[in-house]
């Protein structure tokens, strides 16, 4: 019998002002744009901006709909945004907020699971490291430097060949 470690990397900081200023600035872009998600059945509002390698930014909301499961995570609104407005550029760096409108929004809280699959699929096809921070609205801000370390037992396409 074999036993492995899987561990991952994070670096959390306690506050946005400890951030270098473009970290700074990318999440207080995805806190803003929380106001455009659609979330009048969960009431927690997801926003994602990123910065592009070509040095565009795309963001993304969470959409709910009545209709469950047919809503879209903030992080799969922005990946299909940035896979249609620039083709086969990887993204740099993506920074998550959320406002949850029943209780507090001052921690860090990691995308679900098909968002981690959706992170890495995109990562691995525009061969480029996605840097990804989370917070909430206020609080602790985490820095995960590569989106693979979200999902360390990867499926992947090279699995199916």
């Amino acid at each position: 019998m074999k036993k492995e470690l899987v561990q991952i990397n994070i670096i959390e900081y306690d506050s946005i002002d400890e951030l270098n200023e473009d970290d700074a600035s990318l999440l207080k872009e995805a806190r803003k744009v929380t106001q455009y998600a659609y979330a009048p059945y969960s009431n927690f509002k997801v926003g994602a901006f990123a910065k592009l390698v070509n040095g565009k930014t795309v963001s993304g909301t969470n959409q709910e709909n009545a209709s469950f499961p047919a809503g879209i995570c903030a992080e799969r609104t922005l990946l299909s945004a940035a896979a249609s407005l620039f083709p086969g550029i990887g993204i740099e760096t993506i920074a998550i907020s959320y406002n949850n409108l029943n209780g507090e929004s001052n921690k860090p809280v990691s995308p679900c699971g098909i968002c981690r699959q959706s992170l890495f699929e995109f990562q691995q096809r525009t061969k480029n490291k996605i840097r990804i921070l989370l917070s909430g609205m206020e609080g602790k801000v985490q820095l995960i430097e590569n989106a693979q370390d979200l999902l360390p037992l990867v499926f992947c396409a090279d699995d199916m060949k």
